[in-house]
């Protein structure tokens, strides 16, 4: 029988952001809400489902987009605004896009656990940061320093363009859709 998703990985209440807020909270709220909705894309189904491709020949599929997202985190908050020297989490030498290529043995639970692991520590490390300051690391491709509004903007951006991919897989499985 295929894994179900437990009570440990329950979705997080999704609140809409406020509308009358100031910047930082706005930032805050709308990246929250956004985490918040990948994970209730991902809701309610066993891992075999959440291994389904969207549209061959492509291999995105929503354990692949969790997993994938455990890695944006890690990346810009751990490396870019902490400085922190550390590995990916699903990445290698061999396959830099592990993260979306799973297997059978890939699963939701651990996938989700890390992927709020990272968030946890994203948010820690931000809560150190005003808005202007510059990170310990830099942009990887550039060489950049980057504040953390930038990483928050991007972010939010990574999240709702995953999203919108979360939103066609998910109905693609079974139908369900929604905002």
């Amino acid at each position: 029988m295929p894994h179900m998703t437990t009570d440990h990985t329950a979705v997080p209440e999704r609140v809409w952001p406020a509308t009358t807020t100031g910047e930082r909270q706005a930032l805050e709220q709308w990246l929250e809400f956004h985490r918040a909705t990948l994970a209730m894309k991902c809701a309610g189904l066993t891992d075999e489902q959440l291994r389904t491709v969207s549209v061959p020949p492509s291999e995105l599929n929503l354990l692949g987009l969790v997993r994938h997202m455990a890695e944006v985190e890690r990346g810009w908050f751990r490396k870019v605004l902490g400085g922190e020297e550390t590995r990916w989490l699903y990445a290698t030498d061999e396959d830099f896009d592990r993260d979306i290529h799973t297997t059978d043995g890939d699963t939701y639970e651990e996938a989700y656990a890390t992927w709020q692991g990272e968030i946890a520590h994203a948010r820690e490390l931000a809560a150190r940061h005003d808005l202007d300051d510059l990170g310990a690391g830099a942009h990887h491709r550039t060489g950049d320093l980057i504040n953390l509004r930038w990483i928050y903007l991007h972010m939010i951006e990574e999240y709702a363009r995953h999203n919108g991919h979360a939103d066609l897989i998910r109905e693609r499985i079974d139908g369900a859709t929604g905002a």
